[in-house]
């Protein structure tokens, strides 16, 4: 298949859907973990063509929706500095912190940008030297790379006047957290084509050992997604627990192993902290001891800020699965794309987002 279109075969979709209605023999259930992965199984409906039992839960796989408050208010707080630069990837700016966001705060006069590469913003730094120019690192593992080389690219032009605000996350933590969870219900994961296009699938194996779950590495096309659903369940069918690799056209077991040697350089592995659901240890990535002075947290001192959920945000049940958009009271009326109460209405990878834009409704 070498066209996009070809990956949406209405008729290939009906096979594999007959095959998991054949060879699924009892309900199961499995995560896909990337909102990007959430995001076509909403819109192209393929949760609710499954056969009956087996069940989708979508995933903490929205960076933007996992970034923790406490990180979005100091994003806030450095943005509203005078001589300040601060720049994002456009889905961050509607992310709703503890009292705004960084569009409002644009609004009332500070200087944000959406910028399309970190590297954008050091070309503002090496333009604007009288500017302190800050970056919203915000991702997977996916972007890290990326984000990884700006840093580099700032060290190299010897630009004082670049920092980085970090709120890298990790995949195979998190998906250990839900497997620890008392309440998971998870039997088997769909992993993130994109970020094992980076590391590889050798974290998962050891995962899929311990838990006796199946992980099977997928692209983002309903073909994609349909065909790891049926690589899992053959494997639950057999009792078996591995890694298999849908996604061979872009994933190697080892991943790329250029752009894993540029995120060790720059960065350590360290706690972090995911919105609505807590700090996971050792999944997140913060800036080595060699390249600390590009840190934002420590440039700008803003340790002290205090965050404040709204009270009406079940996003975090929804960000562990465990409950759906269309069970919170605010879902698609007090809380909207246009006007979101919590983060994974914002990004088009958020499930809320997701569920809104397919126009699911409430039972009520």
């Amino acid at each position: 298949m070498r066209y996009l279109q070809e990956y949406r075969d209405p008729g290939l979709a009906r096979r594999l859907l007959d095959q998991l209605r054949t060879e699924a023999t009892r309900p199961w259930t499995v995560m896909e973990v990337c909102g990007g992965q959430t995001n076509t199984v909403v819109r192209q409906g393929l949760d609710e063509l499954l056969p009956a039992g087996m069940r989708m839960i979508h995933g903490p796989g929205c960076p933007v929706c996992v970034t923790p408050l406490e990180l979005v208010d100091k994003a806030l707080a450095i943005a509203a500095r005078d001589g300040v630069v601060f720049t994002s990837y456009g889905d961050m700016l509607r992310v709703p912190g503890s009292d705004t966001d960084l569009l409002a705060l644009r609004a009332r006069g500070a200087d944000v940008r959406v910028v399309y590469s970190p590297l954008d913003a050091v070309r503002i730094a090496a333009a604007h030297p009288d500017r302190q120019v800050v970056f919203f690192a915000v991702g997977f593992e996916t972007t890290a790379p990326a984000n990884a080389m700006a840093v580099l690219r700032a060290h190299h032009l010897g630009l004082r006047n670049f920092s980085m605000l970090v709120s890298h996350v990790l995949v195979p933590p998190a998906m250990t957290a839900i497997l620890d969870a008392p309440d998971c219900e998870v039997q088997a994961f769909l992993a993130a084509g994109h970020v094992c296009a980076v590391m590889g699938w050798t974290e998962y194996e050891p995962i899929a050992a311990r838990y006796g779950v199946p992980i099977v590495v997928t692209g983002f096309e309903p073909l994609d997604l349909l065909e790891g659903l049926l690589m899992a369940v053959r494997q639950l069918e057999a009792g078996h627990a591995a890694v298999q690799n849908q996604y061979a056209r872009a994933v190697r077991r080892a991943g790329n192993a250029v752009a894993q040697d540029t995120i060790r350089r720059v960065f350590r592995v360290g706690d972090r902290a995911w919105r609505g659901i807590g700090a996971i240890p050792d999944s997140g990535l913060r800036l080595t001891a060699e390249f600390g002075a590009y840190d934002a947290e420590l440039r700008f001192a803003v340790d002290g800020v205090t965050t404040r959920e709204h009270p009406d945000c079940i996003a975090g049940a929804i960000l562990r699965g465990t409950r759906l958009p269309t069970d919170c009271a605010a879902y698609g009326t007090r809380c909207t794309p246009r006007a979101p109460l919590g983060a994974p209405m914002v990004s088009s990878e958020g499930t809320c987002a997701a569920f809104h834009a397919a126009g699911r409704v409430t039972a009520r």
